[in-house]
């Protein structure tokens, strides 16, 4: 048998394979030089930041990225890099949209104490006063609990029975309500108030009551109350039947090593706790609004990054949605997230009002070392 065309076959995936590489660098290079002539940033932070982010982007083969920058209280600097789509040569921008996965976490908690700053949330009370779908339990679980992971509803499951994060490809036109379905039924993984145990789906019970407070749809009430405020005019929520300008296509990269088209997933279940898109610019613009108590006050935001403790007296470093740390030796907070064809990571250090954003198109990528080592940069901490 004469093989020959497979060779040839062989030959012109090569041939593509540089062809993509090569139209990421050229791309790359192209925003870099006019990101340099509008960044806020210096020349230096920005020649190390475009090095950080190259050297990431080499050792993990990531697609695309896109990283924005909070400095001094402002919205600095965005950028893309590499690709948003790679069959059809679509280069990231700073305004591509990712998955946000779990740092729709944030999100969700500064609607939720934006209702208590206002007086008609009370974060002690049980949940089932602002969500009566929700079934009574053997105890009681408040919104403070399920802010700080502590309210023993179960995380998923794992299988692919009924699990929705295994495989997904139902949508759901009322989110809260479907989601709610998948676990409201089941018993606690544990006393609340006695355990952390992370859980996207009890961010799902907190929109729940974010609609029963306000009568809006959970989506709307965001869209409102924190997107146009902090002029976030591009995040929407995964929807995957629409057509979404700038929305990523999402990648994951196989045990041989290879990047291919990341799992199907429709994450309308969980908007709450995992199914928003947005871009690094309205990230940036989040962490602004946030910094300047422009979506809560100073004191409700203090609440609010306060680390929970278990009835034992025992701390973690979970606040309510927002994780909090002293990664760099000053306080710090943020969150990451993850899902098929997703890899972020938001990160602030209020007292220096500095801020970083890094979206990624990627699944399994550790994206909480580079916004770190991009934080540092902003802050001119020196790397060990």
């Amino acid at each position: 048998m004469n093989l020959n065309w497979l060779a040839e076959l062989r030959e012109q995936r090569k041939l593509l394979c540089r062809a993509i590489w090569s139209a990421v660098v050229i791309v790359v290079t192209a925003a870099s030089v006019i990101s340099a002539q509008d960044a806020k940033l210096s020349s230096e932070k920005h020649a190390q930041i475009e090095s950080a982010i190259a050297k990431f982007m080499s050792a993990n083969s990531v697609p695309g990225v896109s990283v924005a920058v909070v400095e001094n209280g402002e919205y600095e600097w965005s950028q893309g890099y590499g690709m948003a789509d790679l069959e059809n040569f679509v280069p990231a921008t700073s305004r591509t949209l990712y998955r946000l996965a779990s740092v729709s976490k944030p999100l969700t908690a500064t609607a939720t104490m934006q209702l208590w700053e206002r007086g008609k949330l009370n974060l002690d009370v049980p949940v089932q006063n602002y969500c009566p779908a929700f079934p009574q339990k053997e105890w009681p679980i408040t919104t403070r609990q399920l802010l700080g992971h502590l309210g023993g509803i179960r995380h998923y499951r794992g299988d692919s029975q009924d699990d929705p994060e295994v495989g997904n490809t139902k949508h759901f036109d009322d989110g809260i309500t479907a989601g709610l379905k998948f676990f409201a039924n089941d018993p606690l993984v544990a006393k609340p108030g006695t355990k952390f145990s992370y859980s996207t789906q009890g961010f799902t019970l907190a929109g729940c009551a974010i609609e029963g407070i306000s009568g809006e749809k959970y989506v709307d009430f965001l869209r409102k109350n924190v997107f146009v405020p902090a002029g976030m005019a591009s995040t929407v929520a995964d929807d995957r039947n629409a057509v979404i300008p700038f929305r990523t296509r999402f990648y994951h990269k196989d045990k041989s090593g290879r990047v291919v088209n990341a799992d199907f997933l429709d994450s309308s279940y969980k908007i709450p706790g995992g199914g928003w898109l947005s871009s690094a610019e309205d990230m940036a613009r989040f962490e602004v609004a946030i910094l300047g108590d422009q979506l809560v006050n100073r004191a409700t935001r203090g609440v609010m990054w306060t680390p929970q403790k278990t009835a034992d007296g025992s701390k973690n470093d979970y606040a309510l949605g927002w994780g909090t740390g002293k990664e760099l030796g000053v306080a710090d907070v943020g969150h990451g997230g993850g899902q098929q064809g997703t890899s972020t990571f938001i990160m602030l250090m209020p007292e220096r009002r500095a801020g970083v954003v890094v979206l990624s198109n990627m699944d399994g990528v550790d994206v909480s070392s580079l916004a770190t080592g991009l934080l540092k940069i902003v802050l001119g901490i020196p790397s060990k």
